[in-house]
């Protein structure tokens, strides 16, 4: 985690940097994009948790999955989940797959979505309920959270669809240690906010929600110094979010969603090249972007400085 003096600069230049975006402009290449398409919370909440739970790999393929299978779903999510079980059509679930998942996956997730509507109201009267059992831990919610979204008997689902195939891939659990990065983004959806991007539907502090860790949001949080890990883990999730809370203690993901794209959109790759870096508006927090820069032109680096200082009119690199 890093300390005061360093999160107190850090802060300035990151309200900088996100004042200076517009978050509308990445919408299109977020999962989140499809949720904005309903206004009552109860079809938002059912939305996200489907399109957080299958948005791994990359955005142009899972995306057209969730947007063709939220059209068949009709104007409401939420009303297409609770009438499931009298429904002789299951809006094409049959045919649906996506790398790990399998239609049987979904039709599991979207039965579960309308127990918890009949049993507790809502999905966020739900997670209330479970962050409420286990004392307040937020972790523990997320994990009884998601056991009781896997824990139900699934017999007409399966009678219909199949077995499923990677339901708890769909529906992680913290408590196996992974970063649970679809998790972590469902509540950010649902819980901060509301803005352009995120939701705030359920009445929850923001303050104590978790970044959403993926490839993109551990780049950048080792190169601004949020951590020194390198693995996918809750823990450096856990660690990346302590940091950011130094800046904004209430609202520590008000960050990742513009840090995340940031990455993404190429702005900063993988492969880190002089001057791209150079030029980069968040190069003077960036510990490897500034030593990179620093480089001087005629020397004969090796190793990666030596990919991230070719010549301009060198091949390409394969993008992030």
């Amino acid at each position: 985690m890093i300390g005061a003096a360093r999160a107190a600069a850090l802060q300035v230049h990151l309200d900088g940097f996100l004042a200076a975006q517009d978050p509308r402009l990445r919408l299109p290449n977020d999962p989140v994009e499809l949720c904005h398409r309903y206004r009552a919370p109860e079809d938002i909440e059912v939305a996200g948790l489907l399109c957080a739970s299958l948005a791994y790999g990359r955005a142009d393929l899972f995306k057209p999955v969730l947007s063709g299978l939220l059209d068949r779903m009709g104007p409401s999510p939420a009303a297409f989940c609770r009438s499931l079980s009298e429904r002789a059509d299951w809006a094409g679930l049959e045919a649906i797959v996506y790398r790990f998942n399998r239609g049987s996956d979904l039709g599991c997730l979207l039965w579960a979505c309308g127990e918890a509507q009949r049993r507790h109201g809502s999905l966020g009267a739900l997670f209330a309920r479970c962050l409420d059992a286990v004392g307040g831990n937020w972790r523990g919610a997320m994990s009884a959270f998601s056991a009781w979204l896997r824990g139900h008997d699934f017999g007409p689902v399966l009678r219909r669809l199949g077995p499923p195939r990677a339901l708890d891939h769909l529906l992680p659990s913290p408590e196996g240690g992974g970063a649970c990065k679809r998790l972590n983004l469902y509540l950010r959806w649902m819980v901060r906010g509301p803005d352009a991007i995120d939701f705030g539907i359920w009445p929850l502090s923001p303050s104590r929600l978790i970044v959403p860790l993926d490839t993109h949001i551990a780049r950048m949080g080792r190169n601004l110094g949020l951590t020194r890990r390198r693995d996918m883990s809750w823990r450096t999730a856990e660690e990346i979010t302590a940091s950011l809370r130094r800046l904004d203690p209430e609202d520590p993901t008000r960050y990742d969603f513009a840090l995340c794209h940031f990455g993404m959109s190429g702005a900063c790759p993988a492969r880190r090249r002089a001057a791209r870096c150079r030029a980069c508006v968040l190069r003077p927090d960036c510990g490897p972007g500034s030593r990179l820069v620093r480089l001087p032109v005629h020397a004969a680096p090796s190793g990666r400085a030596a990919d991230c200082a070719r010549p301009s009119n060198s091949l390409p690199s394969r993008p992030a």
